[in-house]
């Protein structure tokens, strides 16, 4: 097998992390949104200032963390930013949902790890559950269903559920302001 993929300091700074958010965040009450993204951004996420994040969500690095304006990582979500995950505005990320940036070169034999970048479109949603994997992008409106499985690209404003996720329909075309 090859070697760490990361280095000590970075190991380290998310074991300090996890102690951090496990003391200081993971007990508080659903209302102290801002306190907990005040948390996430002193050790390097790129958060608008009103996003909400629950105390039950995990976040493997927050410097890969990027959300912007009203959007919301709910109870129990995992974010395993190995590599960016950008949450783009009004955008709703369910409990439960898992979203990997992460993988394995199975090919490999010294099985590496490969990060790619996950984006969640402007006011797209992530149901219940569903697991949005390494590189994939949901488009803006996209919908992946609940416990649905995302290893490709969702489509600006289609409805996708599954595993693997498929095409349902269309979704409504809206904005919010």
């Amino acid at each position: 097998m090859g070697g760490p993929s990361f280095s000590l300091r970075h190991r380290l700074l998310r074991a300090f992390w996890s102690i951090v958010w496990t003391l200081l965040a993971t007990w508080t009450p659903p209302p102290l949104y801002r306190w907990r993204s005040f948390l996430l951004r002193m050790f390097g996420a790129r958060l608008a200032a009103n996003v909400r994040v629950h105390a039950s969500a995990k976040i493997w690095y927050p410097p890969n963390l990027i959300v912007d304006d009203n959007a919301l990582i709910g109870p129990r979500v995992i974010c395993y930013a190995m590599a960016p995950i950008h949450i783009r505005r009004n955008a709703v990320i369910s409990q439960g949902a898992h979203l990997c940036a992460g993988t394995h070169a199975v090919d490999d034999p010294d099985f590496q790890l490969e990060a790619r970048p996950i984006t969640i479109g402007v006011n797209a949603w992530v149901a219940a559950e569903a697991f949005v994997g390494p590189g994939v992008i949901l488009e803006e409106g996209a919908v992946l269903g609940a416990r649905g499985v995302a290893f490709k690209d969702i489509a600006a404003w289609t409805v996708c559920a599954g595993n693997p996720a498929r095409v349902l329909r269309m979704r409504t075309r809206f904005t919010i302001p």
